[in-house]
C-alpha cells in the first residue's frame, strides 16, 4: 500500500512507548490507519489533534503490519480544544467518524461534509451557527450507511436544530454504535450537556 491524499485526523492512539496509531478520513480512499512513529513526541503532537487537516503518506510495510504514515500539518484544529463547546463538537464528530465508518471505502461526501462541519465549528461565531452543520452531518452519516437521518430544514431554528439533535441518539446508539467498544456517546452526551446550556 502506498498512498498520498489530503485527509482528516478523526482519531490518534498511543501504541508502545511512544508512537501512535492515526486513523485519517480521505476523499478518495476512505478511512485509513496508519503507524506513526515518534507520534507522542513533542513534534508531532501538536499535528495529532483530532479534526487538523493533513497530507499524509501511507506505505505499506507487508499484510500483517499497519502501513507507517508520514504527516504534514494544513490546517490546526488546535486554538479552539481550550473552547469546551467547540472541543466537544470537534471531539465527537471526529469519534464518531473514526468509530462507524468503515475502513478503505470513499465516502467522498463524508470527507467533503466533515471538513465543512469542522471549518463552521471553527469559524462560526458560535453554535448557533454550527449547529445546523452538526446535526446535518449526523444524518448523512446515518444516511451514508444506511439508517435514514433527519436533514435540518434551512430555516430551522435553534430549538428545532437541538430537538433534531436529541432524535438523533437513538438511531446513532442503536445501529451505529451498539457493538463498538468504548463509549462513544458519552463524548455526544457531553456535547448535549454542553449545548443545553446556550438554550438558557
Amino acid at each position: 500500500m502506498h498512498l498520498r491524499a489530503p485527509a482528516i485526523l478523526v482519531s490518534a492512539r498511543s501504541h508502545g512507548e511512544t508512537a501512535v496509531i492515526a486513523r485519517l478520513l480521505t476523499e478518495d480512499f476512505g478511512l485509513v490507519a496508519g503507524y506513526v512513529a515518534g507520534g507522542r513526541g513533542r513534534q508531532l503532537r501538536p499535528v495529532l489533534i483530532p479534526g487538523n487537516i493533513l497530507d499524509v503518506e501511507l506505505r505499506g510495510r507487508g499484510d500483517s503490519q499497519l502501513p507507517s504514515a508520514r504527516l504534514e500539518l494544513k490546517e490546526s484544529r488546535g486554538p479552539w480544544i481550550g473552547e469546551p463547546l467547540a472541543a466537544a463538537a470537534i471531539g465527537w464528530v471526529c469519534a464518531l467518524t473514526a468509530t462507524v465508518v468503515p475502513e478503505r471505502n470513499p465516502y467522498p461526501s463524508l470527507f467533503s461534509a466533515l471538513s465543512a462541519t469542522l471549518d463552521a465549528i471553527c469559524h462560526a461565531p458560535s453554535a448557533r451557527g454550527w449547529l445546523r452543520a452538526l446535526v446535518a452531518y449526523e444524518a448523512l452519516v446515518l444516511r451514508e450507511l444506511g439508517y435514514g437521518g433527519n436533514q435540518p430544514g434551512a430555516e430551522a431554528e435553534l430549538e428545532a436544530l437541538l430537538e433534531i439533535f436529541a432524535r438523533h441518539a437513538a438511531p446513532l446508539e442503536r445501529y451505529l454504535l451498539a457493538d463498538r467498544r468504548g463509549d462513544v456517546m458519552a463524548a455526544r452526551a457531553m456535547l448535549g450537556e454542553r449545548l443545553e446550556r446556550i438554550r438558557l
